[in-house]
């Protein structure tokens, strides 16, 4: 077991690995991540599943075998995802029994085409978490304003949620908002309040955002800042009236994730998000790279302070620098739905492309 890895595991925080692909499970791999890195949950997103199915040829058996059944676009990729992901869920289910539920989860996302559309995100939700059969499976809903509610149905339907594309305090409090109504509707129907959720919040697209804005010594301290903001408001809602009551009730806390913490700047740290960001009761999802770079040379720092720490006073130096963290919180998320957006565009082309290629090598 590596030290460090062991080290942040032990203070409260959950390893996650921000990845997925069919060779990952089938070599092995992610079952020595587990084992070494002590790593308990799995997130993916279109962009993961994009690249996964657009290298190598790890998944033309099962694209052909599929699309003989006569599955194309959303059906074909949404059945492989499934194949993964329960495939992963299965694996981790010794850690999601051993924890009571608290860890041991993976993660799939509806489709970004309905980040505007409130009710087809919730029927969406409603199938995929009915055919993956998975306890520890979460289904990703994106906190758009469309988001939203359908966060608060699919909590009271007891769907597991990993809400996805948050970039402040702003976009948590409104999705622990949405958690806890949820949970609160549940109780007034008589049904039991324990369904998990996770809120995502994205890191490192603040610091790339702003980069080319700024003097050299205000770089890379923007998202931080924002996550200790948004701890500090993660802490404080914890300690609510409300919340001791839902707790009380048999609720789980909607865990803080911390998303986004690769460094996009080869001349950062590539672990700085991870050392920056060791908190008890949150998530770390890593991409590969920067979870084997933690595991090599990573170091251990202070846990986040429940206060906040000096995370105002660096915005406020952001802000007199000219960054209105509100307005780029609006334009990330708009952004972040986009690029998914895109992906899934691509995904899409690229399985039409795949299952081209299979069928003209099938034939006589």
């Amino acid at each position: 077991m590596n030290s460090t890895t062991q080290q942040l595991h032990d203070l409260g925080q959950s390893l996650w690995l921000d990845n997925i692909s069919r060779d990952l499970l089938t070599s092995g791999t992610l079952s020595r991540y587990i084992n070494e890195f002590s790593v308990t949950g799995l997130t993916s997103n279109p962009t993961i599943f994009e690249h996964a199915i657009s290298s190598g040829d790890s998944y033309d058996e099962a694209i052909g075998r599929l699309a003989a059944e006569g599955l194309s676009g959303e059906g074909l990729f949404f059945a492989l995802a499934l194949e993964d992901l329960t495939q992963a869920a299965d694996l981790f289910r010794p850690i999601h029994v051993a924890t009571d539920g608290l860890d041991g989860w993976v993660s799939l996302e509806v489709s970004p085409l309905l980040a505007d559309d409130t009710a087809g995100t919730i029927k969406a939700a409603a199938q995929l978490h009915e055919r993956a059969q998975r306890g520890n499976l979460f289904i990703k809903i994106p906190g758009t304003l469309a988001g939203i509610p359908a966060i608060e149905e699919a909590i009271f339907a007891g769907i597991p949620v990993n809400v996805t594309l948050l970039f402040s305090c702003d976009h948590y409090l409104a999705v622990a908002e949405a958690y806890m109504c949820g949970l609160e509707r549940r109780i007034a129907a008589g049904l039991a309040p324990d369904v998990a959720s996770v809120a995502s919040l994205f890191i490192s697209r603040w610091d790339v955002a702003v980069a080319d804005k700024i003097q050299s010594e205000f770089q890379n301290r923007l998202g931080v800042a924002i996550a200790m903001r948004t701890y500090k408001a993660y802490r404080d809602l914890l300690a609510t009236p409300r919340w001791v009551k839902l707790a009380a009730a048999g609720a789980r806390p909607q865990r803080m994730l911390w998303a986004s913490t690769g460094t996009k700047n080869p001349a950062v740290l590539d672990t700085l998000y991870v050392e920056a960001l060791a908190a008890p009761d949150t998530v770390n999802t890593m991409p590969e790279k920067t979870l084997l770079a933690f595991a090599e040379h990573g170091k251990m720092n202070e846990a986040l302070p429940d206060d906040g720490g000096y995370a105002e006073a660096v915005i406020a130096e952001f802000n007199r620098e000219g960054i209105n963290d509100d307005a780029l919180a609006a334009e990330l998320q708009s952004q972040g739905t986009k690029a998914f957006a895109k992906s899934w565009s691509d995904l899409m082309s690229r399985l039409a492309s795949k299952c081209l290629a299979l069928a003209k090598t099938d034939q006589p």
